[in-house]
């Protein structure tokens, strides 16, 4: 009777396991662009606060409920910026949604951006924007990452960056 209870439930998890992954055959990653960054009104003294605005599009027939998001933004593989946000508009299927978002610096991971910065010559900075969205319950959790290279200096204007 042991036995067959036990075939029982590995044949209804197998069951279950395959309905799960039929649920999301064709479910495409979103996309995020970064479409703003300022300093924010309200930094005043102390560590500053900067306004970053954010744009993602859903790929997806269906709609992207977004719980909330954590994100850190590295420049030169040192985190110079962290932060989180608890509201986040619903992403319709197949369209966007904009918003913006605030990150506090790293101290710490700036200090040693500075000291790497001011150790040598460098017309270009290469960033990583890592950003990991709670979507729900049924969803896993969604890593989305913008990298780049943004120049500056005498060197970047001549190369028209």
């Amino acid at each position: 009777m042991i036995s067959v209870l036990k075939s029982a439930a590995a044949l209804l998890l197998l069951v279950l396991l395959g309905a799960c992954a039929s649920w999301f055959p064709s479910y495409e990653k979103p996309q995020v662009n970064i479409t703003s960054f300022a300093l924010a009104p309200e930094s005043t003294g102390g560590a500053p606060t900067f306004i970053i605005g954010l744009q993602v599009v859903n790929p997806n027939r269906s709609a992207l409920p977004l719980k909330g998001m954590s994100y850190s933004v590295e420049v030169e593989d040192q985190r110079i910026l962290t932060g989180a946000e608890p509201n986040l508009p619903e992403v319709p299927g197949y369209g966007t949604a904009e918003f913006t978002i605030k990150a506090a610096p790293d101290l710490l991971g700036s200090a040693r951006l500075i000291n790497q910065l001011l150790s040598g010559q460098r017309d270009k900075l290469h960033y990583l924007f890592r950003a990991r969205f709670d979507v729900g319950r049924l969803l896993p959790y969604i890593t989305l990452e913008e990298e780049g290279e943004f120049g500056f200096g005498a060197a970047a204007s001549k190369n028209g960056n």
